[in-house]
């Protein structure tokens, strides 16, 4: 499928409005295809992005909608090759691939006719970050990279989705399968980068991994595709980290907080509107480092840019300058507002304990003097079921801790025999299960939470909703 600009001339994305398809759709549109998409009337994060660009979204999946389309891109949300026009386009003969399939020709530039250097940020924690501090620093500095970053608007580069002038792709890594029913591969080892970044290996998606074991060859996998010029760049802070690298016989750099690794952090200080650090790589102290975010994990992120920025040639003032514009990313500790009473309201995507915890820690930091109130929204069943027991110690720097009933993903069946009350019951000192967001919005209104108080909403589903509804 190279150069498909000659052949195909308008594409339909299916479940337009997901994180994962929406940058591909911008980028089609800036490349110069006719591009239009459908999906459920909900609104979403992506929703004022895809209108900016210029691309029509249809209400619902119906086969007229694929009328004159010369190529289907289909997600495995909302059926994925069982959607109604992804059956239909099949029926008459009309290309339907993955969104997966999409962004490896989209990477490789084989499908506009280019040759990308493919930069592949992988792993179980902060893909979406990393990949948009890298592309911010590679944008600040005058390389124009294109980049499909699983978000909404981020302040540092716009859409989430770019077709760039410059040789740079960089894109998310997805560890989940291409589509649960009918490709069960993951999707990241359908990509073909010249460059893999690994945030970080841990257990997640217990609804297709049995174990860590089996997660942990999946990356393993994905890194032994790189060719002999390619490089692995990895934190080496867990066990399972350290596994990947000593296992993985090709090029590689580590990074992380450990003083073990090629790059590691020295020391980090914060404060409500910013994060300064310190690195070194080996003995050699490489100066100190900012961003307008907070968290030790997002310094974590941003070694794996410092360590590709100088691999591509980048002076570490450069890449000091580009890091430095960074701002966060949509549903990153993303600040909303604040309520009547004058506290102050943050949303963020944490879904998996270890977010949630390292979360926590950094606006505990960053606000010491502040009650830190947690709306927590679990993501799925399964995952909630198998990790139920760390989720129960992910909240131990939260003063306030509110759980509601779980959002259950379009992967799965909802399990009326289990529930997130089974979260709060344990920790009841501090937390209460409420169900419904509704009643979360009356409870967090009726509580009239003053200026001494920082309220965070966390999880994957539509929590991110109440923000607005508490807000003034």
């Amino acid at each position: 499928m190279k150069n498909q600009k000659n052949r195909i001339k308008k594409i339909h994305f299916v479940g337009i409005k997901g994180v994962g398809i929406a940058p591909l759709a911008i980028i089609a549109k800036e490349a110069g295809f006719d591009v239009a998409g459908s999906d459920i009337e909900e609104a979403f994060i992506t929703d004022q992005e895809i209108n900016d660009a210029g691309i029509q979204i249809f209400s619902g999946f119906d086969s007229k909608n694929i009328e004159g389309v010369d190529l289907v891109i289909t997600t495995g949300a909302h059926g994925g090759f069982s959607n109604p026009e992804s059956k239909s386009a099949r029926e008459r003969g009309i290309t339907v691939i993955s969104q997966a399939e999409a962004l490896s020709k989209f990477m490789d530039g084989s499908f506009f006719g280019k040759d990308f250097f493919g930069i592949a940020v992988s792993g179980s924690h902060g893909k979406t970050t990393t990949a948009a501090i890298i592309s911010t620093v590679l944008k600040e500095n005058s390389l124009d990279p294109s980049y499909s970053i699983g978000t909404g608007n981020i302040p540092s580069l716009g859409k989430s989705g770019h077709f760039g002038r410059g040789k740079y792709f960089v894109g998310e890594a997805d560890e989940y399968v291409v589509d649960v029913d009918s490709d069960t591969r993951p999707k990241l080892l359908l990509l073909r980068p010249k460059v893999i970044i690994v945030t970080n290996v841990d257990y997640d998606h217990p609804d297709v991994y049995p174990s860590i074991s089996e997660l942990s060859a999946v990356f393993l996998e994905f890194a032994n595709k790189l060719g002999e010029d390619g490089l692995l760049i990895a934190c080496g802070d867990s066990i399972y980290d350290k596994k990947l690298l000593k296992d993985f016989g090709g090029r590689k750099i580590s990074f992380g907080m450990s003083r073990t690794n090629d790059f590691y952090i020295e020391k980090v200080s914060m404060n409500e509107d910013q994060m300064f650090f310190w690195v070194r790589s080996n003995e050699t102290l490489l100066g100190e480092f900012s961003m307008r975010v907070f968290g030790e994990h997002n310094a974590v992120n941003a070694l794996s840019a410092i360590a590709l920025g100088l691999e591509i040639g980048l002076s570490l003032d450069q890449i000091k300058k580009g890091l430095a514009v960074y701002k966060g990313s949509k549903r990153r500790s993303e600040y909303i507002g604040k309520t009547s009473g004058s506290a102050l309201v943050y949303d963020d995507y944490a879904h998996h304990p270890q977010e949630i915890k390292r979360t926590l820690e950094a606006f505990k930091t960053s606000f010491p003097k502040k009650k830190i109130v947690a709306i927590f929204q679990p993501h799925m069943y399964s995952r909630t079921k198998k990790l139920l027991e760390q989720f129960i110690s992910s909240f131990e720097s939260a003063d306030e801790v509110i759980i509601t009933e779980i959002f259950s993903s379009f992967r799965e069946k909802r399990d009326p025999k289990f529930s997130a009350k089974q979260i709060a019951e344990p920790i009841r000192n501090k937390a209460v299960f409420i169900s419904s967001l509704s009643d979360v919005i009356k409870y967090a209104d009726e509580k009239n939470y003053s200026s001494d108080t920082v309220i965070i909403t966390m999880g994957a589903g539509d929590v991110y909703k109440i923000g607005s509804e508490i807000t003034v």
